[in-house]
C-alpha cells in the first residue's frame, strides 16, 4: 500500500498558515491605499498601525473560518490539500476557537483605537466572506463576485479608520477593488480548473466556457479603468495618478486581449495573474504620493 506523506509543521507555524498571511498581506496593501486616501498626506502612525493589526486579525480569522468550511473540498484539490486543517494537523474545534479568538481581538482594536464604523465595516466584511462567499462558491458562479466585495472592504475600512465617515472616495475605492478581484480571480480559475473540477466548485471557466470568461475579464478590465480614473476626476488625487494608473489598466488590458489567441491558456493564466498583482500594487503604491 502507498505510504500517503503529511507536511510536518510546528505548532506555530501551523496556526500561522491556517490564518492565510498571503491574503492578509495583500488587503493590507489595498487598506493602506484607502489609509493614504483619507490622511491626505497627513499619517497618524499609531492610527495605522493599530488599524493594519485589527484589520489583519479579523482577516485571519475569517480565513481560519474559511479553512474550516472548506476542509472537506479542500482534501480534493492538489493545491490546498496540505492545508492543516485539510492535513490533519489541528482539530476543527481548536482552529474554530482560534478563529473566535483572532476575531473578537480585531473588532475590539477596530472600535476602541479607530472608530465604531471602521469596526462595523471590518464585521460586515467578515460575515460576508465567511457565510456567504465561503457557502456560495459551491453551488453559483457568482460567489466569485460575493467574495468580492468582502476582499474590497479593506480600503474602505483604512478610509474610515481616518475619515470616520464613508464619503465618494471611499465608495470608488469599494468599487475598484471589486472589480479589480474579478479578472483577477478568474486568472486563478483557469490557471486551476482541474482542482476546482474535482472539489466540483462551479468556476466561469467550467460552467461558462474558456471564451465567455476572456470576454468578461476584458469588460472587467475596462470598467475597473473607468473606476480607477475617478480618484482624479472627482480630485482625490492629481494628474500624476493617472500617469501611473492608466498605463498599468492599458498594459493589462494588452495582454487581457492577447489571451483570446493564444495557445496555452494555463500560461496565459498565470501571467494575468501576476499583471493583475502588479496593477493594484502599482496603484495602491501611487496613491499616497499623488493625493490632492
Amino acid at each position: 500500500m502507498e505510504r500517503i506523506s503529511t507536511p510536518s509543521y510546528t505548532w506555530s507555524k501551523t496556526y500561522c498558515l491556517l490564518t492565510k498571511p498571503r491574503i492578509i498581506m495583500g488587503n493590507i496593501i489595498t487598506a493602506s491605499a484607502g489609509f493614504a486616501l483619507a490622511s491626505r498626506g497627513s499619517f497618524n502612525i499609531l492610527l495605522l498601525l493599530v488599524t493594519f493589526l485589527g484589520l489583519s486579525l479579523v482577516i485571519a480569522s475569517a480565513c481560519v473560518f474559511n479553512n474550516y468550511i472548506d476542509r472537506n473540498a479542500d482534501k480534493k484539490m492538489a493545491r490546498t490539500k496540505n492545508r492543516p486543517l485539510a492535513a490533519g494537523l489541528i482539530s476543527p474545534r481548536r482552529a474554530i476557537l482560534f478563529a473566535i479568538f483572532l476575531g473578537t481581538l480585531g473588532i475590539f482594536l477596530l472600535a476602541f483605537f479607530a472608530n465604531p464604523l471602521t469596526a462595523l465595516l471590518a464585521l460586515f466584511g467578515f460575515l460576508v466572506y465567511v457565510l456567504l462567499y465561503s457557502f456560495s462558491k459551491y453551488y453559483s458562479v457568482h460567489g466569485t463576485l460575493i467574495g468580492s466585495v468582502a476582499g474590497a472592504m479593506p480600503p474602505v475600512i483604512g478610509y474610515c479608520a481616518v475619515s470616520g465617515h464613508l464619503s465618494i472616495g471611499a465608495l470608488i475605492l469599494f468599487a475598484m477593488i471589486t472589480i479589480w478581484q474579478m479578472p483577477h480571480f478568474f486568472a486563478i480559475a483557469i490557471n486551476q480548473m482541474k482542482d476546482y473540477a474535482a472539489a466540483s466548485i462551479p468556476v466561469l471557466p467550467i460552467k461558462r466556457g474558456m471564451l465567455n470568461t476572456k470576454i468578461q475579464m476584458l469588460l472587467y478590465i475596462i470598467v475597473f479603468a473607468g473606476i480607477s480614473s475617478l480618484l482624479t476626476v472627482f480630485k482625490y488625487t492629481g494628474n500624476a495618478y493617472l500617469a501611473v494608473a492608466m498605463p498599468l489598466c492599458l498594459a493589462w488590458l494588452w495582454l487581457c486581449i492577447k489571451g483570446f489567441r493564444c495557445n496555452n491558456d494555463k500560461i496565459w493564466a498565470r501571467k494575468m495573474f501576476a499583471c493583475s498583482l502588479v496593477v493594484v500594487i502599482g496603484i495602491s503604491l501611487a496613491i499616497p504620493f499623488t493625493v490632492c
